[in-house]
């Protein structure tokens, strides 16, 4: 085939592809004509068939391969930055810490305001990179988000297996939790 004039040059596919047919058609044209050396055309069709079945088992590979290439870049995007949140973590923690403490001095005040500030920026770039905390005070233990860490007797404020306690805080990004929740469970 010739190409025409405003076509997109062929891929390597559509090529190979072209080139099948034609062989195809060449081949049936030499069985239409009954050759003498029939035998031969028979055992070149049973070759380009056999070519052919393998021609179609690598695309479709891959057609596999690239599917699967999408699937784990998709997931390396989803996932990424996982290792530095999970270091910012405590120090997250810490500035919830310093910001629990009780102040009374002016300075202190305006410290702990400064402290507050970077506390919720951070907690701001947190949400947006999609790092949510795990609900965990007065919820049903989940061993998947929660790492029970001590246990108290169930009681009218506290039924058993939900978490009384909530001694560090847990996050997940998206969907994978980073850090379980370490918690009280009353049992």
């Amino acid at each position: 085939m010739s190409k025409k004039e405003g076509q997109q040059p062929e891929s390597g596919a559509d090529v190979a592809k072209e080139n099948l047919e034609r062989s195809a058609e060449d081949l049936e044209h030499l069985i239409a004509a009954d050759s003498p050396d029939a035998e031969a055309t028979k055992q070149l069709q049973a070759e380009r068939d056999e070519l052919e079945d393998n021609y179609l088992r690598a695309a479709a590979e891959i057609k596999n391969m690239n599917a699967r290439f999408k699937k784990e870049r998709e997931q390396l995007a989803r996932y990424d930055g996982q290792k530095v949140i999970t270091a910012i973590l405590p120090s997250l923690d810490n500035l919830e810490r310093a910001l629990a403490t009780e102040v009374t001095d002016p300075a202190a005040e305006q410290l702990k305001q400064g402290v507050s500030m970077v506390a919720s920026h951070l907690q701001q770039a947190l949400k947006e990179a999609g790092v949510t905390e795990i609900q965990a005070e007065g919820s049903k233990f989940d061993p998947n988000v929660h790492q029970a860490v001590q246990t108290i007797t169930a009681d009218d404020q506290h039924p058993a297996d939900t978490v009384a306690q909530v001694l560090q805080k847990g996050y997940q990004l998206h969907d994978r939790v980073l850090r379980p929740a370490m918690v009280v469970v009353a049992k």
